[in-house]
């Protein structure tokens, strides 16, 4: 079991309502959890995408302890330009791709 942090961005109700049902509302759109096992956050998460491919609006990131994952920290995130996590001399950095004209790069 491990600390699991949702943070919602302009979206609907319901997922505010669904996710107070099973984790802590510490501030507007943002969910704790401090023990959450795998099977239940496997579990969240694949609701929040149904609903997230249907109703197609706002952003959604989930994060939770990894002991494999670059600084102990994985990430998913829905409605928004996707981040990675990486480690870069001792620190802890956000990579995200953008797009310059007709091709993608990555940037730290």
């Amino acid at each position: 079991m491990s600390l699991t942090i949702v943070v919602t961005r302009d979206v609907q109700g319901r997922y505010r309502g669904f996710l107070g049902s099973v984790m802590l509302e510490l501030a507007a759109g943002l969910y704790v959890s401090p023990r959450m096992n795998k099977g239940v956050r496997e579990r969240i998460w694949e609701v929040m995408t149904d609903w997230h491919a249907q109703l197609g609006q706002g952003s959604i990131t989930m994060l939770w302890r990894d002991k494999a994952a670059p600084g102990h920290l994985r990430t998913r995130q829905l409605g928004m330009p996707a981040k990675d996590l990486v480690e870069c001399d001792g620190l802890l950095l956000a990579r995200r791709e953008i797009k310059t004209g007709t091709s993608a790069q990555n940037t730290l």
